[in-house]
């Protein structure tokens, strides 16, 4: 990773997802919500199952670069690389943190 001074919360997210889905789902808080690709995975359950079956499917690397605070929330701009249609590409991560956990994540071009 850059050098990007990201709350560790999200430090540690970008740190997971480099690892597998137990791993991202311990960054988020028990009634957590991640919407990614039109869908709502609700609990670290859910966000485990979406995690596994995303890393199942490609293999990729997500770079962060730049972040910003807005409204109570941290929207971190990451380019990922990988064996998807369209790669690379920029997504945008918005955070929402409570209690030193992920409370909510929506992913998005």
């Amino acid at each position: 990773m850059t050098d990007l001074k990201l709350p560790e919360p999200i430090a540690a997210y970008f740190n997971a997802d480099r690892l597998d889905g137990e791993a991202v789902a311990r960054c988020f808080t028990k009634q957590a919500i991640v919407k990614d690709e039109g869908h709502t995975h609700s609990g670290p359950a859910a966000i485990k199952a979406w995690k596994v079956e995303a890393s199942a499917k490609y293999s990729y690397t997500s770079e962060p670069y730049a972040v910003e605070q807005k409204d109570g929330r941290y929207i971190v701009t990451s380019r990922l690389t990988g064996n998807f249609p369209g790669s690379p590409v920029d997504l945008r991560f918005v955070f929402r943190l409570e209690r030193g956990k992920i409370a909510f994540l929506e992913i998005t071009p």
